[in-house]
């Protein structure tokens, strides 16, 4: 556990020329944001349903699905809409690392790390329910969870697999891959919430990066040659970011650009080029985003 001026000194080491303004966003309630789920329903009928019910709701330039919204969890809960798969609550930087893939038809694609299922199930969206999609999820309750939420989302031609994605064999080769690393939460933290500092530590940092450099060099392992993945966590630090990548660059193994249609303003400085570290905001979660190919 570590207390909120232990933190904020964290956040003022990491980033010392911009550490108030994170500071002061980590305090902010966070818009709630929504997916439209087009494998069912068409963008049209969701819209026009919530303008019905008096919902109001912003487009978001990510994506020409993703929307912000004038409403607590427990109202879109409620809805039919909610209920019957054709939106799915996620924030907006976590919707941002599947468009940062490489995504097309037939092809095979690995989620490494997928529950609760909003990336998979967004990447199957992406590709049409067309192609090959193998999700990953060690722990039980949790694969349960994440197999609930692509039947209830519509999503198909997904292979479910309980395993610790660092155990997959060395056989497997994938076409993209996405690595939403198992993180110390720092980007979502809001330090006026005891709770969420509860679970922070800087054990719980090392002990992520770890793990994280093991899964990394796994899925360098299996990607195809020419083909890219995309690494991501929910922390804003660079011990879990940066200092991850960097163990697995060198001439065969580069960083590449991201097509995001995010302003700089949203994003934190970096030690590395072309990535993407988005700053904590009342519409943004803290995220950090890299894209990184195989060569040969």
């Amino acid at each position: 556990m570590i207390t909120k001026e232990e933190f904020i000194n964290l956040i003022k080491n990491e980033y010392p020329s911009c550490y108030q303004e994170i500071i002061d966003n980590m305090m902010l309630k966070r818009s709630n944001a929504f997916r439209i789920n087009t494998l069912l329903s068409k963008k049209e009928y969701v819209l026009n349903e919530l303008d019905k019910l008096g919902i109001k709701y912003y487009k978001s330039d990510i994506s020409d699905f993703s929307y912000l919204v004038d409403a607590n969890n427990e109202t879109l809960m409620s809805l039919d809409l909610f209920k019957e798969g054709k939106i799915y609550l996620q924030s907006l930087s976590s919707q941002i690392p599947p468009l940062a893939l490489n995504l097309g038809e037939n092809i095979d694609i690995l989620d490494m790390c997928a529950a609760p299922g909003g990336k998979t199930s967004e990447i199957a969206q992406m590709v049409n329910n067309k192609s090959n999609i193998m999700a990953c999820e060690e722990n039980k309750i949790r694969l349960e969870k994440l197999k609930y939420n692509l039947c209830h989302l519509g999503c198909k031609n997904i292979n479910v697999i309980h395993t610790d994605a660092r155990k997959l064999d060395s056989f497997f080769r994938f076409d993209s891959i996405l690595l939403d690393a198992p993180c110390s939460g720092a980007g979502t933290i809001n330090i006026e919430n005891p709770k969420d500092l509860s679970y922070f530590s800087m054990l719980l940092v090392k002990n992520s990066a770890k793990t994280q450099k093991q899964l990394l060099k796994k899925a360098i392992e299996i990607l195809k040659p020419g083909c890219s993945l995309v690494y991501s966590t929910c922390s804003i630090l660079k011990e879990e970011n940066e200092e991850v990548v960097k163990t697995i660059l060198n001439k065969n193994i580069i960083l590449e650009d991201m097509n995001i249609n995010i302003s700089n303003d949203c994003l934190l400085e970096s030690t590395l080029d072309k990535v993407l570290t988005i700053k904590p905001s009342k519409e943004y979660e803290g995220f950090f985003i890299a894209k990184i190919k195989k060569l040969r």
